[in-house]
């Protein structure tokens, strides 16, 4: 398996009065066979959403739906009985299993703006869950999710792991995947590059197993995501 590269201008666009979305795999009805996700990763939505404005409730089922919060903030509420304001810096963890309903709406006072993923779950049946909470950001690694639940991490129904990181320009970091997972970083902000490859907000990078790479930083530095999937 060769590097995937998903060039950011590339992706399937969705354009509201109140959303910009943004999809780097096949999502709503932007469809093409050849993005349907990589491995158990199946969406990675970039959204912009207008202050006043979100998605109405709304049904999930059988998906494992993590929140990574990059600017303002959004008004969660579910079935399960939650009420949340999710801010900057803070990720929510939500397993639909056997079905939930919820919103999300920017009651801000500015546009906010989330990177909303889907990852499928090992197996069906489990009941919905949901859990909520800020991360310290640093240069080096920060883990989001862990199998064990390491480091705060939170732990879904799928043994992957992701961990966000804002180097510094010059910075530069180890892509450490397992020999038996596969690895896909994703841009949020800033530049950098990787095996030459020069990457910017919105890119997205595949690599297979067993492959060990390096992420160095541009000069405005970068924020970026690194997926461990099996």
């Amino acid at each position: 398996m060769t590097l995937v590269f998903r060039a950011a201008g590339e992706r399937f666009h969705s354009q509201l009065d109140w959303l910009d979305s943004w999809h780097s795999f096949s999502f709503s009805h932007h469809h093409d066979p050849a993005w349907m996700g990589f491995g158990p990763l199946r969406v990675i939505n970039d959204d912009t959403i207008a202050a006043g404005r979100g998605f109405g409730m709304h049904p999930h089922r059988d998906m494992e739906i993590v929140t990574v919060m990059v600017e303002g903030q959004l008004n969660h509420r579910d079935s399960m009985g939650h009420s949340e304001v999710l801010k900057a810096g803070e990720v929510q963890a939500m397993s639909a299993g056997t079905g939930v309903v919820h919103s999300e709406m920017n009651l801000g006072d500015r546009p906010c703006r989330l990177l909303q993923i889907w990852i499928e779950p090992s197996d069906g049946g489990f009941p919905p869950a949901y859990r909520q909470e800020p991360f310290q950001l640093q240069a080096n690694w920060t883990p989001l999710l862990d199998p064990e639940g390491r480091l705060g991490a939170f732990a879904i129904n799928r043994p992957v792991r992701l961990w966000r990181a804002r180097p510094a320009a010059g910075d530069r970091l180890d892509l450490a995947i397992t020999s038996d997972a596969m690895g896909w970083l994703q841009v949020i902000d800033g530049q950098g590059t990787i095996s030459g490859q020069p990457l910017q907000r919105g890119d997205g990078l595949g690599f297979p197993a067993a492959r060990s790479d390096t992420f160095e930083a541009g000069p405005e530095g970068a924020d970026v995501l690194l997926f461990e999937l099996r």
